[in-house]
């Protein structure tokens, strides 16, 4: 539970949507960002991909970053 995934999308050095493991669900910070959270949030399999990043891509890569743990 301490391992977090995060993505997040840029555009002009201006954040406009996070998906953050954590709270599961996409977060938008622009207008444009709000309308393609609500979306991406309505779409499940999309949900479940990116909740899923967190072991494919975190927990199999802890151990890369950080050998002592």
């Amino acid at each position: 539970k301490d391992i977090q995934f995060i993505r997040s999308y840029y555009y002009n050095k201006l954040e406009l949507i996070r998906f953050d493991s954590n709270v599961g669900k996409f977060v938008g910070y622009t207008e444009l960002g709000v309308k393609n959270a609500e979306n991406w949030n309505n779409n499940p399999s999309l949900i479940a991909s990116e909740m899923a990043q967190r072991e494919t891509y975190c927990l199999n890569n802890v151990g890369n970053w950080y050998p002592n743990m």
